[in-house]
């Protein structure tokens, strides 16, 4: 009898993990906290739905709570890297009476790499770190020309920092010419933003000009690398323990999520 219960727990928890997960792929956040609640009352030593928990509460703009959740995790886990890293962010950021609005997440499909139309930059003259404490990866964010500045902002209008110069120049003479762009966050480290940026309409008149060139005269400026899956390795580093014990994880929300990205912008050595 004791096994039964044991294994129908177990069956349990893998619902919820899973539905969970889903919730915050989807940014279903307030779902994706009473799923991980309904964990904890099952298995309040559960480090990882704590992150989770922690993480879903953060984006409504509920810091306290995320605070509290991030605290138990490490409490439990002394060295759990997850909890300590959002504490820190969380440290940035004063309470809120009312949750912050839902940033708006990016489609997937802006992650299928096409040659040409799809490149990563850092971001330069980013915004302090209590404005960058509210961005997760997978957030969508939005131009903005300011003469020769292609300006970053999120959903809120809130300035997150520049297109380095050069590309900004060629995307802001595209879209000038009536190219479209979307773009979502790929990555966040301290105060260090990369982005993704895709073309999603070529105008007619500017047929022959690519948005991200990898070879002739802006190569010498812009060199071109693979990587992989980049999106999904903030929330993938937050749910491997528990995937592996589950036996199931992220890859039917979006194959294309693992796609290998096109060209990531540096400058030449």
């Amino acid at each position: 009898m004791g096994q039964y219960r044991t294994e129908e727990r177990t069956k349990v928890k893998r619902r919820l993990v899973e539905r969970a997960i889903q919730a915050a792929m989807q940014s279903r956040w307030t779902e994706a906290i009473d799923a991980n609640r309904e964990i904890l009352e099952l298995y309040p030593q559960d480090v990882d739905a704590l992150n989770r928990l922690g993480r879903a509460l953060m984006e409504l703009g509920r810091y306290g709570e995320a605070r509290a959740a991030y605290s138990r995790a490490a409490e439990i886990d002394p060295n759990n890297s997850i909890a300590h890293r959002n504490l820190a962010r969380l440290s940035t950021l004063s309470e809120e009476v009312a949750p912050a609005p839902v940033a708006e997440r990016v489609d997937p499909r802006l992650f299928i790499a096409e040659t040409g139309k799809s490149g990563v930059t850092t971001l330069v003259r980013p915004a302090d770190r209590a404005t960058l404490a509210k961005m997760s990866v997978g957030d969508q964010v939005y131009f903005r020309i300011d003469g020769r500045a292609l300006l970053v902002t999120n959903g809120r209008g809130e300035y997150l920092g520049q297109v380095e110069p050069k590309l900004a120049q060629r995307l802001i003479e595209l879209m000038r010419g009536g190219n479209r762009y979307a773009a979502g966050l790929m990555s966040i480290e301290d105060s260090t933003l990369k982005i993704i940026v895709k073309e999603i309409y070529q105008d007619p008149s500017q047929i022959g000009k690519v948005s991200f060139p990898s070879k002739g005269p802006e190569a010498a400026a812009i060199r071109p690398y693979i990587k992989v899956g980049l999106l999904r390795e903030e929330i993938e580093e937050e749910e491997e323990s528990e995937e592996a014990e589950a036996g199931f994880g992220l890859e039917h929300e979006g194959e294309e999520l693992a796609e290998e990205i096109e060209p990531t912008f540096e400058e030449e050595e």
